[in-house]
């Protein structure tokens, strides 16, 4: 308790410092990076950079952890939190879920009585310091403001986005010990690709490969996402873009219904929530003549998905839950998941996993 004392007390001067800092170089500076800070409809999931890297100095002040002793864990994003659950860690602190407040509920078994330090945009760092972590993961785009102070807390893993799954997967196995977990789950991830692939492909042939389109409906305007988590998966999987959204960097926000022809694609994703005003914008715009006329409404191929597996659990369980929902878009037999695959086995049951093994959803 003395250790956590003095944590805080050492954070709160952090603070100021920080603050008088941040004052003294112009509010220009702090207003440009509080503005990508504070985003809080998961536009992060569209950065370029995918590549995780895990802080020099955090790096060099790390505690060796070994598979037989984990570390108290705190988790500042949502893959982060994914994985770690994915890895069968249970960290002691965590940030509030964008949706389905104030844990997704794919997650809340496994997360029950956890502590939650704030949202993922602004930790509550007092509270992280009373956890006591051995070790945090966190975010260069979220957390790169408060980075000395996290730093000051507890050894600090930090990855360059919060969109690429299998950087998370294994930056949070890197800080917990459990690399040889996490080699296992990409192994059966390879595998469900490669089925689900091969089966898409089967099943349309000269129709193969597909031009997909992931739409998210807003209270006030459409978004048509070209990278990212969804993105990438897609692309994983041997899907196109649509032709409108080459080189259009996260993708495009579309505010009337005459941009309606930049959504044309084979196949079309929809992702809504549960808000009368972005269900509103969605009966108005798939009314229109225009969206009529797409080539996915033609073949009858838009699908409403799942927007917390789609876009926001971030981690390689909502992954998985993806490709499940296309599986069943498709009407295809899914891979089950192996009893290696299963939620939190321990690294020491794992086994290497058989060419021939038939793996699938939950």
């Amino acid at each position: 308790m003395l250790r956590s004392l003095l944590l805080v007390l050492g954070l709160f001067a952090g603070v100021l410092a920080f603050v008088a800092l941040a004052l003294l170089a112009g509010m220009l500076l702090f207003t440009g990076t509080a503005e990508a800070d504070i985003r809080t409809d998961a536009r992060a999931d569209t950065r370029a950079d995918v590549r995780s890297e895990v802080s020099a100095v955090s790096a060099a002040a790390a505690l060796a952890v070994s598979s037989a002793s984990t570390p108290r864990l705190v988790t500042l994003y949502q893959g982060a939190t994914d994985s770690a659950v994915a890895l069968g860690v249970t960290p002691i602190g965590v940030v509030d879920a964008w949706m389905e407040k104030p844990t997704y509920r794919y997650l809340r078994e496994a997360l029950d009585g956890v502590e939650h330090v704030g949202l993922e945009t602004q930790p509550n760092l007092e509270k992280v310091a009373w956890l006591d972590p051995g070790v945090i993961v966190a975010t260069r785009f979220r957390h790169e403001r408060v980075r000395p102070l996290l730093e000051q807390i507890a050894p600090t893993r930090f990855s360059s986005t919060v969109s690429d799954f299998k950087a998370s997967l294994t930056l949070v196995a890197a800080a917990t010990g459990r690399e040889a977990r996490a080699e296992q789950l990409l192994a059966c991830w390879d595998d469900r690709v490669a089925d689900l692939r091969a089966k898409i492909a089967t099943t349309l042939g000269d129709a193969w490969p597909q031009k997909a389109a992931v739409v998210r409906f807003k209270s006030d305007h459409v978004r048509l996402y070209s990278s990212g988590f969804a993105g990438s998966i897609l692309e994983e999987l041997g899907f196109r873009q649509p032709d409108a959204a080459a080189d259009q960097g996260w993708g495009m926000k579309l505010t009337s219904e005459e941009n309606i022809p930049a959504l044309d694609a084979d196949v079309i994703f929809v992702l809504l929530e549960d808000d009368p005003a972005i269900e509103n914008t969605y009966r108005h715009w798939t009314a229109h003549p225009l969206w009529q006329r797409l080539t996915a409404t033609r073949a009858d191929r838009v699908y409403e998905v799942d927007t917390v597996n789609w876009i926001m659990g971030g981690g390689i369980l909502a992954a998985n839950a993806m490709l499940d929902d296309l599986y069943r878009h498709y009407g295809l037999a899914p891979q089950a998941l192996s009893p290696s695959c299963a939620l939190g086995e321990e690294p020491s049951a794992i086994k290497e996993p058989s060419p021939t093994t038939d793996e699938g959803a939950a």
